[in-house]
């Protein structure tokens, strides 16, 4: 147990956040929240959503962020990873999924900062050096380089990349570590408990295995005595009781929520946020025999990336560029620092808490949990080599419900992909543009629009775009991926009860509707491909060369592009050719390849509706 005595000052308030969605009947929740944080903080930040029409301000006492109130401004983070060894699959997942929420955002015409980086101090990495044979500065950088580096390979277009080695994250650190001292927050007391190396983190005995074990790393806990510099979290407990039951959207999903009440409900304890053992680390201001605590010093890459080149680095200065953050998008693992520490560190230094941290789930390999010793890793890098960069984003995206764990099957990665990219999506394009070429010289005849007249599959396009748009403002990515596919069912559908191969060989009005056909087939494409954008970027812009139109242009396409209407007559399409190679597999034929799902009723009605003329 820790012995001393903290020293108190009055409780602060939460600043108000709101969802990443619109903001809906929030209304009296935030009302309490700016009454508490009139009563408790009142130099604390507050802000709003970008949707809310105006910010809310207690009376003079709120100084608001410049540069945050431009409404347009989304601020997204990935977790900095650890550079005790090179990416997994895991940390590729979650920027895979960071990276397509941050295009759909500039799809939606908002500024973007897209925050990643790497988290470079502490026990681990000293000991990971050490083992490498070199010194922690050097493996630093060749951990932090191969996620640049991957990244790349990943079509991740982040905008800042932070490491905590920077000499401006360190000047922001121990600044805001002389805030929360100054209010009173941290104290020096002697800790003796059971400590995980792997977590880098004191553990309570009821929520360790056998033998002391770690529940998530299942190594032996050591115990450790430390004379240690405390932060004060057990005084901010009622604060975020009360904040996260008037604002249940900080916390998402909502059985994350009810994972974070009950670990504070259960009672939140000091925690040690210096380490006198550690070297590898940033120096504790006025004690240079301590080095900050990793995680109260990585949580603080997020401010300290808002930094611009060459900028002074102070904190007024960085959270003047864009805190509070958007969303923070995690694994579960790292929940508690996040929804619990995180939180209440910021409350301390009179600062605004982020508006969402979101929480998914883990990834296995054929239903196992993924691990060295059993031989079962999933590299990210040997993925895109076998697969393509589309495959892989695809695949984990429309396959892994966000927020859930989610399984790697390579037969059902092969089977789904081939199935909803090269089958449903680009030989529907393939044909289409094969058949304009041959009866009308890859050129087209009319207008989109015009062609749609008195079409329902106008309808059902602009229908399935809006679920597909509403799904992606709730971090819902399979749901929007299979909203997008759904489109391609519906072209696919509409060739083959309109067979326009065949219409082209009838007389009289025939070739002209079948003209028509063509180019509301290749319109639902390009919609297909502007939709699908955040998800598989260099497909899409694959696509949209194949429609004739240039890189520039699909470059610049916002999320309006997906309304009908954006094919003209007279247009030239590029010479058909496969946007998406088919995975060739030797096992294929003894698989049940799985196929987009087609009901047969709505099959039937599609045949009946789409074709009305």
């Amino acid at each position: 147990m820790a012995a001393g005595r903290a020293l108190l000052s009055s409780h602060t308030g939460l600043a108000a956040i709101a969802p990443l969605s619109s903001i809906g009947s929030r209304a009296k929740g935030l009302a309490s929240s700016i009454a508490l944080l009139r009563r408790r903080c009142p130099s604390a930040l507050v802000s709003t959503s970008a949707r809310c029409c105006s910010r809310q301000q207690s009376e003079g006492a709120v100084e608001e962020v410049k540069g945050h109130g431009k409404e347009e401004t989304f601020v997204l983070t990935t977790p900095l990873y650890y550079v005790n060894a090179p990416p997994h699959m895991g940390s590729a997942y979650t920027t895979i999924a960071a990276d397509a929420i941050a295009r759909f955002q500039r799809l939606m015409g908002k500024k973007v900062l897209f925050i990643t980086g790497t988290d470079e101090h502490g026990e681990k990495i000293a000991a990971a050096a050490e083992a490498s044979g070199t010194s922690p500065s050097e493996h630093c950088d060749t951990i932090s380089q191969s996620y640049k580096m991957l990244w790349t390979e990943l079509d991740i277009a982040y905008d800042k990349f932070i490491r905590t080695t920077d000499l401006k994250h360190e000047a922001i650190v121990k600044e805001f570590y002389s805030r929360v001292l100054n209010n009173g927050d941290i104290y020096r007391a002697d800790y003796e408990g059971l400590y995980c190396v792997n977590c880098e983190e004191y553990k309570d005995e009821k929520e360790l295995l056998e033998d002391n074990c770690c529940p998530m790393h299942l190594k032996p806990c050591l115990m450790r005595k430390e004379d240690n510099y405390f932060f004060a979290l057990s005084k901010y407990q009622k604060t975020l009781e009360d904040y996260l039951a008037s604002n249940p959207d900080f916390v998402k999903p909502s059985f994350r929520l009810n994972e974070v009440q009950g670990w504070i409900k259960s009672g939140l304890r000091d925690f040690s946020i210096s380490r006198s053992s550690v070297e590898w680390g940033i120096p504790v201001p006025n004690d240079n025999k301590q080095t900050i605590y990793v995680w109260f010093d990585a949580l603080l890459g997020y401010i300290s990336a808002l930094l611009g080149e060459g900028e002074q680095p102070s904190l007024q200065q960085a959270l003047n560029s864009g805190w509070p953050a958007s969303l923070h998008l995690i694994g579960k693992d790292i929940l508690r620092f996040h929804a619990v520490y995180w939180p209440a560190m910021l409350l301390s230094a009179g600062l605004s808490v982020p508006n969402m941290v979101f929480g998914h789930g883990f990834l296995t390999k054929d239903g196992m949990k993924m691990g060295k010793s059993l031989g079962n890793t999933l590299e990210p890098k040997d993925l895109v080599q076998r697969f393509g960069t589309d495959a892989v984003r695809y695949f984990f995206l429309r396959e892994v419900e966000f927020g859930n764990d989610g399984d790697y099957s390579e037969d059902r990665f092969i089977n789904i992909v081939n199935a909803h990219l090269a089958n449903t999506i680009g030989n529907l394009l393939n044909r289409t543009l094969g058949l304009l070429k041959k009866n009308c010289q890859s050129t087209l005849a009319f207008d989109s629009s015009v062609a749609a007249e008195g079409i329902a599959i106008k309808d059902s396009v602009n229908q399935l775009v809006e679920k597909a748009r509403y799904h992606y403002e709730n971090l819902s990515l399979s749901s929007a991926c299979e909203s997008i596919l759904e489109i391609g069912n519906v072209g696919n559908l509409y060739m083959d009860a309109r067979a326009p191969w065949s219409l082209f060989k009838q007389g009289g009005a025939c070739p002209e509707l079948a003209a028509k056909d063509l180019v509301i087939i290749l319109e639902a494409t390009r919609i297909i491909a502007t939709a699908l954008s955040p998800i598989a970027p260099s497909l899409c812009s694959k696509i949209y060369s194949q429609l004739g139109f240039s890189k520039e242009q699909f470059e610049s396409i916002t999320w309006d592009d997906t309304q009908w209407g954006g094919l003209k007559a007279g247009q030239i399409m590029a010479e058909p050719k496969p946007v998406f190679a088919r995975i060739e597999n030797s096992d294929e034929e003894k698989r049940n390849v799985v196929f987009p799902k087609k009901a047969k009723d709505k099959k039937k009605s599609l045949r009946q509706g789409l074709v009305e003329a």
